[in-house]
Parts: structure tokens; sequence; C-alpha cells
């Protein structure tokens, strides 16, 4: 199960933004008293009792305009709340409720997703002020007041935006689904991988790029494994995505990385390894998925003896920090090894979620320290006293230490590469957490 998705939404002039750089703990939107400012949905992590979130700002809404530029502002508000399961809805004190207040309701209600009325810039601590109850007459329930610019009332708004997070009981309801993200540049031939897979068009498929705008979630069974396939937007460059609209297709990629076990990360054969593929695997790596990289449109490259291993070895080394997932060469348009995927696919997701027992762990720790002596500097040494597993996909460790700077990358390098060639892990990042004893991880 994905992080539950918050979307800001309200009229321009708000403080939309403010709110959503206080929650995310960054000056990521720009804040400025101009409507309008916010022209795109901008996302960042959140967290709150425990729980991490998706908290998407959107540009205000003013449902009756006639200007394009605005007209595509709701649009992308509309998708950030169809792709939401929290809405927290925002207006302001000090200018009261207005029409389009209510039409912005209006809206909200035919989403049919649970609202958070928030009614920002009441900058005293205490009782409601009386000018804040007029916005029970928007019919949406309890409303909190905020400060967004000084951060007061934001406890009392994020308990309420908490209560409509997703339960375990819903997530435990997906764990014998394997979730696989399909992700690439646009063109790369991703929807037509997924109706091959499928055996019928239910993907738009088209030379067009950017023809997928949203991530299109698709059920798959397969001897007796069901899978669920997540078609995106293609990703592009930032300096390429002149629509809007585009530009929140790029978000929905990111957050179905977010969301899957596995990511299928599809490159172009004729177009080989480019700067945005590299991209788009680093941020699934750095998100710790496992991963399968799948070459498409091998039919159409020019072959002679050696070509598959040329290219395999050119793309071991442009993708060198993923070098343990496995490649495989595909046509999605002919079908070629496109079955091998699935079984890539029930590969990877065992080996990411493969757990070690302790004591195993550390006989094979010990083996290596002995092997290889853990470097020194200045007369100290690192010494390494223990080690466990305390998470799987990705198999996540704490390793025990007397000096966190004496870890150098090299040597924790060689450690993950111990624990490959002794227990697999083929297709998933390994995490390590650098723990001094008696100290707090970091």
């Amino acid at each position: 199960m994905g992080k539950p998705v918050v979307a800001i939404v309200g009229r321009p002039n708000v403080g939309k933004s403010t709110l959503f750089n206080y929650l995310s703990g960054h000056r990521i939107s720009i804040v400025e008293d101009t409507p309008g400012v916010t022209r795109d949905r901008i996302y960042a992590e959140g967290e709150w009792r425990g729980r991490e979130f998706t908290i998407i700002d959107t540009g205000g809404i003013e449902p009756f305009t006639g200007d394009f530029i605005k007209q595509q502002m709701i649009r992308q508000a509309e998708i950030a709340v169809e792709t939401s399961d929290v809405i927290v809805f925002m207006v302001d004190m000090k200018t009261g409720i207005t029409a389009s207040d209510f039409d912005v309701a209006v809206m909200l209600r035919k989403s049919d997703k649970p609202v958070v009325i928030a009614v920002n810039k009441v900058d005293n601590v205490g009782e409601l002020p009386p000018e804040a109850y007029e916005f029970y007459n928007l019919g949406m329930g309890e409303i909190y007041a905020i400060s967004s610019i000084h951060g007061l009332g934001i406890g009392d708004l994020l308990d309420a935006v908490y209560e409509h997070f997703p339960s375990s009981e819903e997530e435990s309801e997906e764990e014998d689904v394997i979730k696989v993200a399909v992700i690439g540049k646009p063109n790369v031939g991703k929807s037509s991988l997924i109706n091959c897979v499928l055996g019928e068009e239910r993907v738009i498929v088209s030379n067009i790029p950017g023809t997928t705008r949203d991530a299109i979630d698709t059920l798959v069974e397969r001897n007796g494994n069901k899978y669920i396939f997540i078609d995106t937007a293609g990703i592009r460059r930032k300096s390429r995505i002149d629509e809007s609209i585009e530009k929140y297709s790029v978000i929905r990629s990111w957050t179905a990385v977010d969301r899957s076990d596995v990511c299928i990360i599809m490159i172009d054969a004729q177009d080989g390894v480019t700067e945005q593929d590299t991209k788009i695997a680093g941020y699934a790596h750095e998100q710790g998925k496992a991963a399968i990289i799948a070459i498409n449109k091998w039919d159409a490259v020019e072959k002679e003896t050696g070509t598959l291993e040329k290219t395999r070895e050119t793309i071991r080394r442009q993708l060198e920090f993923m070098s343990y997932a496995p490649i495989v060469f595909i046509s999605a348009k002919t079908g070629q090894r496109v079955e091998r995927l699935f079984d890539l696919v029930d590969f990877v997701f065992d080996q990411a979620s493969f757990r070690v027992q302790t004591g195993m762990l550390n006989d094979v720790l010990n083996d290596a320290t002995a092997m290889v002596q853990p470097p020194s500097d200045k007369g100290k040494r690192l010494k390494i006293y223990y080690m466990t597993q305390v998470g799987i996909k990705p198999p996540k460790f704490i390793l025990f230490i007397n000096n966190r700077e004496l870890m150098h990358y090299s040597y924790e390098r060689y450690i993950q590469n111990t624990l490959r060639s002794n227990f697999g892990f083929e297709g998933t990042p390994i995490q390590f957490i650098i723990r001094e004893r008696g100290k707090d991880d970091t």
C-alpha cells in the first residue's frame, strides 16, 4: 500500500502554499499575495503520528473562469482531488465565505472524498472566533481554525486528516497482490507492454509522447498469482514539460513508484540509456524498490554476433548503481520474452521480501571482517559489533559499530556484496542503518 495522499485545495490566495511548506518542512511552493502564483501542483512528504503521507499543493480554484491558464489550474486541482485519499479545503477567515468557496465545495462533494475544512488566518489561540462560524454554511462538517503562517492549530487539523487515512486492515487486503509500476520516458512502449500482458487493448497506445496522462491500474492473474500493473505517463525532463496537466502526470509516475513493490524500468533499445532513464532508475533505487530493466523494441535492433552481450555490458556500466537489477530484452509489440517478465517479477519480489536469521547473518559478517579487515584512520580501526535485519522491501539492516566516521562507503559496499553473494538479494537494493553503540541511528 502506498502512502496516503493529501491534497490541499481552495480558491486562490487563501494560504495553501504556506500550509504546504509548513507541513513538508521546506519552502518548496512560491508564497506570494498574488492570486494564481502556484500554477502547478507540487508534492512533498509529510509525517504525522508515525504515518508518512504525500502532500499535494494545488493552484487556486476559480470554477467559472474564462482564463485558459486558470482553466488548466482547475483541471490540475481536479486531478489532484481524484488522486487523493483526503482533501484539506482551505478558506480565509479574513475575507469570509465567498461564492467561489461554495463552488469549490460543490466540486468536492462530487468527488465523494473525505474533506477537512481548514479556516486559515486565525492568529489567536483559544476559542473559535465568531466570524469563523459562517464556514459551517458550506455544509461539510467540522471546521478547524489554523494559522498556516504561524503554525497554530495544525496539530488538530492533522489529527482530523489522520482519521481518514486508509486503515491497516485495508492495507492488508493488498498483501497478496504484487504491485508493478511500469516506468520510463515517453514513447518507450509502456502502454504496449501492458496491452501485451493483458492480451487486449485496454490502454491507449500512440506514438505521441504523453498519451497516457494518468497512472492506470490493471489487475492481472497468472498461475494463481495476482498482479496490479500500473501504467504511468512517460517521465520527461522538466525543460520539455510544456503542458500543465503533463506536469501532474510526472507526479503520478513518481507516486506510482512509491506505492509499487516492483518497478519495470523500460528503456528504448534504439535510444539506449539516456540521462532521463538514469534519473528514473535512480528514483526507483532511492525509494528502495525491487527493479527489472526491460530493454524494449529489441526486435527493431540490427544484430550481429555479440550484440546482446555488448548492449548488456553498456547498460550495466551506465546504470552501475543498479547492478543488482536483472536485464531482459523484450518486444512489447511482438510479445518477445514478455512472459519472462512475470517470472522475474515473482523472483525479485521474493528476493526483496527475504529475511535472514540474525545468527546466520553475523556468521557471514564475522567471516567477511576476518577476510578483509575493516578500515582504520589515525590508529583507530572500525569495529562492527553486530548486525541485524530490521526490514524487508527493501532488505534493511542495522550495523552496530564503534565509530561512524570510520565506516567508509567502500567497506559498506563490501559488506553489501558479501550479503548478496551469500543470500542473493538479486533485483533489490539493500539499505544499511549505521548505529554507534549506545547512540541513536541517523
